[in-house]
């Protein structure tokens, strides 16, 4: 096989891990909204009508009617809720502390693993474009060096293929930036209705546990 046909071949596989990497970041940016959606309530009137159908009862300290009315949440807002209603014995303050790092590392943390894949996949599409752009102009340069006349025709298929991978990988590259800043901002718009929401719960479960402690003194 002569380094023409190598570079060729090489040109070809180019469009072949392009789009392998299409396929990947596209997967992962349906995965990430696909999640930020099922972690969070639509609005924020959704959200406040599912806490004040739990407000009494935290207040009350009846963490196990909440936690039924949490059962089978997928919703940040109620697993938290279901968190700390759960891990009562530790104390208001450790529960809250606990609670929000709970946040971070199940959901936030969760999501981030996903966006790397999509960072890395909008960093590799023009990598492999330019890739693909080295090995078309060799394979030109090849030909022009190996024959001493040659024809436009035979110079265009390898100008072609460097031409096209560096439009392909960019091509890939823009699209997920944009679908990055969409990302982002749903993130963030969870993590603000999640801390707004979770403000006024644990003000609520403050109120019931002291509640619960109080007549457990009582008791005695």
């Amino acid at each position: 096989m002569d380094a023409s046909a190598v570079f060729n071949l090489v040109g070809q596989a180019s469009y072949g891990a392009l789009a392998a990497v299409a396929l990947w970041g596209a997967y992962f940016v349906v995965l990430v909204m696909t999640r930020v959606n099922r972690k969070r309530f639509k609005t924020e009137d959704a959200q406040d009508k599912f806490v004040e159908s739990i407000e009494p009862d935290l207040k009350r300290g009846d963490f196990d009617a909440v936690l039924k009315a949490c059962e089978g949440e997928a919703r940040a807002l109620p697993m938290m809720v279901t968190f700390a209603c759960k891990n009562k014995v530790f104390g208001f303050n450790k529960v809250r502390q606990m609670t929000l790092d709970r946040f971070q590392r199940d959901v936030i943390a969760e999501l981030d693993y996903s966006i790397a894949w999509i960072i890395t996949v909008i960093k590799t599409a023009p990598m492999l474009g330019l890739f693909g752009t080295v090995v078309g102009m060799m394979g030109a340069f090849g030909k022009l060096a190996s024959a001493t006349n040659v024809s436009p025709s035979e110079l265009a298929g390898d100008i072609r293929v460097a031409l096209e991978t560096t439009a392909i990988g960019l091509t890939i590259a823009i699209p997920l930036v944009m679908a990055m800043a969409s990302i982002h901002n749903r993130i963030r718009h969870m993590q603000d209705l999640v801390g707004s929401g979770l403000a006024r719960v644990l003000e609520a479960y403050k109120i019931g546990l002291a509640k619960i402690e109080r007549s457990g003194r009582s008791g005695n």
